[in-house]
């Protein structure tokens, strides 16, 4: 989470990267890396089932979503989760079986997507769950930010940490924990709070219900956060430890930089020119004055959470979405199993 929101909703040396594949040298990884070219050849015969004006909408500012990119990146993607989410309802009746238990509904099948600001992972979400829901197999897919799981403005600026929103800290994490736990518990119907980007806070009386979905993405900047260590030195459970499958969304630090200093610009002569806009007080900044509130913003806050909090969690995911200084996939690493 930034000062800065979303539209939607929602590299140099040292900086929170995914390193190349040691696989040329010879060395044994957990992981397979594949090239985009690689890697798009494993879409098979599938189709996309997004229109042109379908992928407009999909797209945040920025991101260079076209229709190869939908074919060549997210295709394979969808279909892999789709294997995975079959896989995991074949193990389902099997283990019902061997309990000599009567099979219920399974589960929700639920993905974490994690990474920075700016990055792309809001748009990544929305394809994703536009793209899994034309499978027959799962039809219902339901989408959930963690920006609704925020503390309420009043509540942050009580504890004085307004200007860390988005870090760990700044999320009410037992509703967030309970929400999953929930889905995962197989309820009929879960509700989550709805946070607005042009207000840049929870809308106290508005939720989004949740029925009987067949894949839950969860998406947000901390959600492959490991569990924390309490006070009495045990450790509790983490909201991770209940996603199925999850997906890192990566690029170079300076690039995630540029990304949200261009998005910040671009912001300044649409959305922050609504009268209801938090953000309202940018809009009058000349183009000079914009780019160094933006450098500000980014300098004090998201990196410092990329860097500290965001980025470490990456080795946690399933599969890492790696990204070029133009917004488009470039390689995919995926977790052996």
């Amino acid at each position: 989470m930034s000062e800065v929101p979303s539209p939607s909703h929602g590299s140099s040396s040292g900086s929170p990267s995914v390193s190349s594949s040691s696989s040329s040298s010879g060395e044994v990884s957990p992981y397979v890396e594949l090239e985009r070219a690689a890697w798009a050849q494993l879409a098979g015969t599938a189709e996309t089932v997004l229109t042109p004006e379908e992928i407009v909408r999909l797209r945040g500012l920025g991101d260079a979503l076209d229709l190869r990119e939908i074919e060549q990146v997210y295709l394979p993607l969808s279909r892999l989760l789709s294997l995975y989410v079959a896989a995991n309802s074949r193990l389902h009746r099997e283990q019902e079986e061997f309990l000599h238990r009567v099979t219920p509904p399974r589960t929700p099948f639920v993905i974490g997507l994690a990474g920075s600001v700016a990055v792309g992972k809001s748009t990544t979400a929305r394809v994703l769950q536009q793209m899994l829901a034309h499978w027959p197999e799962h039809p219902n897919v339901a989408l959930v930010t963690t920006d609704g799981f925020l503390l309420p403005n009043a509540e942050l600026e009580r504890r004085g940490i307004l200007h860390r929103k988005g870090f760990p800290e700044s999320y009410d994490r037992k509703a967030l924990l309970k929400f999953v736990i929930d889905i995962k518990s197989g309820r009929d119907e879960v509700e989550a709070p709805i946070y607005s980007h042009l207000v840049y806070d929870v809308l106290p009386d508005e939720k989004v219900v949740v029925k009987r979905p067949d894949i839950v993405i969860v998406e947000g900047l901390n959600v492959l956060q490991p569990a924390r260590v309490r006070d009495d030195g045990r450790t509790g459970l983490a909201v991770s430890d209940f996603f199925d499958f999850s997906v890192y969304v990566d690029a170079a630090l300076a690039d995630i930089k540029r990304w949200y200093v261009d998005r910040f610009l671009r912001l300044r002569e649409t959305a922050f020119r609504d009268p209801a806009s938090y953000f309202r007080k940018y809009a009058a900044l000349s183009h000079d004055e914009a780019v160094d509130q933006a450098t500000r913003i980014w300098d004090s806050i998201n990196e410092p959470n990329l860097v500290q909090n965001v980025a470490p969690t990456r080795s946690r995911a399933n599969l890492v979405l790696r990204k070029d200084a133009d917004h488009s996939v470039r390689y995919v690493r995926l977790r052996k199993l």
